[in-house]
């Protein structure tokens, strides 16, 4: 990457696009991904892994904040919470605005963990929270190891590519229901409606085998392929619309009104995930 060039991302379906450089800050390949970030007149300062943007200046409190706060309003009772992916730690900052316990945070790759530290400053400050606890390791491997249940559980994974592909399979999600309390909630990213609205439908058809409420709600990202994105709520016993508590202040994006119109999607997601409910039901 050179300054004053462009930092080409591509993205589904033949599109690509095309991000000016002002300053790079971090570039390198780990034992997991390429690691890149950089500064954009446009986004402000971004992470890249694999070439595929994570999170942006500009709209990382967006989406951080829609996948973070439905859960944390709806559970009785948050105290202790499960954040896996997000090194960054865009999640586990929004996490901590709640009166929680016990947070932690499982992150496969150390050198997220360093360069975040270094160019996002909130995750220093949330590490030194003395209610986080930090593992580096595979989520998928935790899951299958952990005894402990939790009140909420947050997968802030990246595409499923490398080391997140196991995050976004059966067996994962089977794995993180066991690890949820019998009241506890859990929230996904899954995808662009526009560009893998397939595999959203797919993953959504798996997660209605594995729990009882699993609802779709959609928030604007507009860094994002498509600028929009598709989120999973999942529970056995939690319905979404179950609010118990009102966002804490100071959030940008997030708050009850938003919360109840993310459920309401467009027709075309709606109808799709309807018939494929419809074909599961149907197979012998």
């Amino acid at each position: 990457m050179d300054e004053g060039l462009f930092f080409f991302e591509q993205f589904p379906k033949g599109m690509v696009r095309g991000i000016k450089i002002d300053k790079v800050y971090f570039e390198g390949k780990t034992e997991y991904q390429q690691v890149q970030i950089f500064s954009s007149p446009s986004l402000g300062k971004v992470l890249f892994l694999d070439r595929k943007l994570q999170s942006a200046q500009i709209d990382e409190r967006t989406y951080h904040e829609a996948l973070v706060h439905p859960v944390l309003i709806t559970h009785p009772a948050p105290e202790t919470v499960l954040v896996i992916g997000g090194g960054d730690g865009g999640a586990l900052k929004e996490v901590l605005r709640y009166p929680v316990q016990d947070v932690v945070l499982v992150e496969v790759d150390p050198v997220v963990i360093e360069v975040s530290k270094r160019y996002f400053p909130w995750l220093s400050t949330c590490l030194e929270d003395k209610r986080v606890n930090l593992e580096v390791m595979d989520g998928r491997e935790f899951i299958q190891k952990e005894q402990k249940q939790f009140d909420v559980v947050l997968i802030d994974s990246s595409e499923p590519v490398g080391p997140s592909l196991s995050l976004h399979q059966e067996a994962f999600y089977r794995g993180l229901k066991k690890c949820l309390d019998s009241q506890g909630v859990a929230v996904a990213q899954v995808g662009s409606p526009f560009y893998h609205l397939e595999a959203v439908v797919q993953e959504y058809a798996v997660l209605k085998d594995i729990f009882n409420f699993v609802c779709v709600y959609l928030a604007p990202v507009p860094t994002y392929p498509g600028g929009s994105w598709c989120y999973v709520f999942l529970s056995e016993k939690i319905d979404s619309m179950e609010v118990n508590r009102t966002p804490p202040p100071g959030l940008k994006y997030f708050d009850l009104e938003i919360y109840r119109a993310a459920f309401c999607l467009p027709p075309f997601i709606k109808d799709r995930l309807k018939q494929e409910s419809i074909l599961k039901k149907t197979k012998p």
